[in-house]
């Protein structure tokens, strides 16, 4: 029996791209606001990647420029997510909202909701500041709400990496119980497309 081997891997690469991009959710994003460590970055793209985001919004303003990102780290991740740079806050956050998403800013206030009290199955932006400043004054102003993730532990905020992969996850969470990784989210021409574009990566 003659089996073409290349032919069985192309199916099977077709068929895992469909899958992943059927679970891709375009209403639920992450915006990265002038995060300089290249490998809190790279992580932080990972966990979107691994729970569904289909795209990421890197917003770099106020001089700030995004860090190089290593090619073995974060090539996993940044190949299969869709980046959209920005260089204005105000700018960043209208194109959101005119995608109809509300916009939550990490910030540790006394005024600041929990997580765990966020309705993430809803279109949602979740806005994440730099290490050492956090989301910047402008944000929080132009945002919906702030957040903080609970702790009850001496140090009061998380690296920003774990932030990040602690709020997605959540998300994920309330999405999977709501099904909502059961249908994907494109139409039939965008789906086709995009998975014609990861087919040639």
């Amino acid at each position: 029996m003659n089996i073409d081997y290349t032919k069985i891997k192309s199916s099977e690469r077709v068929e895992k791209l469909s899958s992943v991009l059927s679970s891709r959710s375009k209403d639920l994003t992450v915006v990265l606001e002038n995060l300089f460590d290249g490998h809190n970055l790279s992580a932080a793209l990972r966990s979107c990647d691994a729970t569904g985001i289909f795209g990421v919004n890197l917003l770099y303003h106020s001089g700030n420029v995004m860090p190089k990102l290593g090619k073995k780290s974060s090539a996993s991740a940044v190949k299969w997510l869709e980046s959209y740079h920005h260089t204005s806050v105000r700018e960043c956050f209208e194109s959101l909202r005119k995608e109809g998403k509300k916009i939550y800013t990490t910030h540790l206030s006394s005024e600041s909701v929990s997580l765990y009290d966020l309705d993430l199955t809803e279109p949602v932006a979740l806005v994440f500041g730099n290490e050492h400043n956090g989301v910047s004054d402008e944000a929080r102003d132009y945002a919906d709400e702030n957040f903080l993730v609970p702790q009850v532990g001496m140090i009061e905020s998380l690296n920003i990496s774990v932030a990040v992969a602690v709020s997605v996850y959540e998300a994920y969470r309330q999405r999977k119980l709501a099904g909502m990784y059961e249908n994907n989210n494109f139409s039939e021409k965008e789906f086709d497309n995009i998975l014609n574009k990861w087919l040639s990566k």
